[in-house]
């Protein structure tokens, strides 16, 4: 320590500030290193010693993005590429089996179906592709897919037509189950509605039909159905909601009701049938 001379103030003496941990790192590392510019090689030797990787800046050129658009046409009109065309599989190469259907016929029915064999199977040769033949042994219409069938569903489509034909059906309103996917066939018997016997029964069936079958006819008409009565049973072709009102209308004259009054009820029906078309 310096003694203060005399006409000197205390105030200017230097006195040793003590010096931090990382003062002393700064004077270390500056003591080693020495002043001045840090050389670049003199840094890589150091690294390379150190742990054998030299890192170098790299220069990188300047890279400029285009964007070009690119149409699908050619300069001649012409697409890149066409669109691939994969024809229909078959159904023998969609692995479709041979299935049949056989229809029963019954002993009324097989005159009918003598007199209308051509007219029947045409649609189902021509059209659906299918293969028909009469099993007399049996008395019934077997139905096959061929190779040419397009679509197993037609075969389905072919038992329910020929299924109509048995139940009393003409041939030109059961073609109209081939045609459209929307038609059913619904069958039920008098006794279902109400439990009648001997003559009461055959004045119910009469009613049902009609002088000359002039009732039955005005059902069709106006709710745009088929109606076949065989015996104590009634099959309705037609839709869905075509047939509930067809049976609703058939259901009241099984109970007793006057002809005139279903007639009534026919006319409004048939007027809300003409609004919504």
């Amino acid at each position: 320590a310096m003694a203060p001379k005399a006409g000197m103030d205390k105030s200017a003496v230097d006195v040793p500030v003590p010096m931090d941990d990382d003062d002393l790192d700064l004077e270390e590392e500056a003591a080693s290193q020495g002043y001045g510019p840090v050389r670049r090689k003199a840094e890589e030797k150091a690294q390379a010693s150190e742990s054998g990787i030299v890192f170098r800046p790299c220069e990188v050129e300047e890279v400029t993005v285009e964007a070009i658009d690119v149409d699908d046409e050619g300069a001649d009109g012409s697409k890149p590429y066409a669109k691939p065309q994969f024809p229909a599989l078959t159904p023998k190469e969609q692995g479709a089996r041979k299935q049949m259907r056989r229809v029963a016929c019954p002993p009324h029915r097989l005159t009918p179906l003598k007199a209308n064999w051509m007219q029947i199977i045409q649609p189902l040769v021509e059209h659906m592709k299918l293969q028909v033949r009469m099993n007399t042994k049996r008395r019934a219409v077997e139905i096959r897919n061929s190779n040419d069938t397009e679509d197993i569903g037609h075969l389905q489509k072919a038992a329910d037509y020929l299924k109509a034909f048995m139940l009393g059906f003409d041939q030109p309103d059961c073609v109209a189950l081939l045609r459209l996917d929307d038609l059913f066939v619904e069958s039920f018997e008098v006794k279902d509605v109400k439990r009648l016997q001997g003559d009461h029964l055959s004045r119910c069936i009469g009613r049902i039909a009609g002088k000359d079958g002039k009732t039955k006819y005005a059902i069709e008409n106006s709710t745009r159905t088929r109606i076949s009565l065989a015996d104590d049973k009634v099959h309705i072709l037609g839709s869905f909601a075509n047939i509930k009102l067809a049976r609703d209308s058939i259901c009241s004259l099984i109970l007793g009701s006057a002809p005139g009054k279903v007639y009534t009820k026919l006319r409004t029906v048939s007027k809300r049938m003409q609004e919504r078309v």
